[in-house]
């Protein structure tokens, strides 16, 4: 018996290590990935949100300090669910939400109220990033943009953007990042020039796509012919996928459970 208790430990030990290793990982890589719990709250909401988007046409949601990530959450979509019930809805980060703790989503009263009654206000929520549905993203330069300020914006992307790079098409440099505002464009130091310009855009997941021959076009939408691909499993929707996350976890407290049992 003090060998079987023995061998527990050990593997207790090893388990808990590796979980710790994995929340590493999994803090390092935003989550992305992962399942979050948290508290989901509602407003109203119409336009103006951090993210500097125009006025929705979709449900969105204002993401917690911590998980918004300097504007890296900015147009993801995520699949909020509410374990109470079982009901789920799928939103666009538009907005921050900077008193929300880290998991915590404020979602738009029509989103909110479509997994739970408004009255209740606050709810326990699980949610988790998924691919948008855009097609092909565009890009944006704000109405001042000029070659020596220059405030450029991804949107319609299928997945969040993680950085963008840029350099003068047919120049042949090296790509050059440019920094992020935490209200969601990318502004180079001292301007791009007269442009036309290439982007290397980088979603979370590391996957990179390259938009080439873009000129300068303050206060326009530019529809591009680009999209991050779609990640195997990753379908847009998201009901299916975060329900295979959540029952992957609970087979994992299941297994959990059964060896402590023996």
């Amino acid at each position: 018996m003090s060998g079987m208790r023995t061998l527990k430990v050990w593997v207790g030990i090893v388990l808990a290590l590796a979980a710790a290793g994995a929340n590493a990982q999994q803090q390092a890589t935003g989550g992305w990935k992962t399942v979050h719990e948290g508290d989901g709250t509602f407003y109203q909401y119409t336009e103006g949100g951090n993210c500097s988007f125009p006025p929705p046409t979709i449900l969105t949601a204002a993401m917690n300090n911590t998980d918004y990530d300097g504007a890296k959450a900015c147009g993801g979509c995520i699949v909020v669910t509410n374990p109470a019930n079982g009901k789920s809805v799928q939103v666009r980060i538009d907005d921050r939400c900077p008193e929300c703790a880290p998991g915590d989503v404020d979602l738009d009263q029509e989103a909110f109220a479509k997994i739970a009654e408004l009255a209740q206000g606050r709810i326990p929520i699980r949610w988790k990033y998924v691919a948008c549905t855009p097609p092909t993203l565009s890009l944006y330069f704000d109405p001042g943009s000029s070659q020596w300020w220059t405030s450029v914006q991804v949107r319609d992307h299928r997945y969040p953007v993680a950085k963008l790079a840029w350099r003068v098409t047919g120049s042949g440099a090296a790509y050059v990042s440019a920094p992020r505002e935490l209200y969601n464009v990318f502004i180079p130091p001292g301007g791009m020039g007269i442009g036309p310009y290439d982007f290397k855009l980088t979603d979370v997941y590391g996957q990179v796509v390259k938009v080439n021959n873009v000129a300068l076009s303050p206060g326009q939408v530019i529809a591009t012919t680009k999209q991050f691909p779609q990640r195997p499993g990753a379908a847009g929707g998201g009901d299916s996928l975060l329900g295979q996350a959540l029952a992957a976890e609970r087979l994992d407290v299941q297994a959990s459970d059964a060896a402590d049992a023996d």
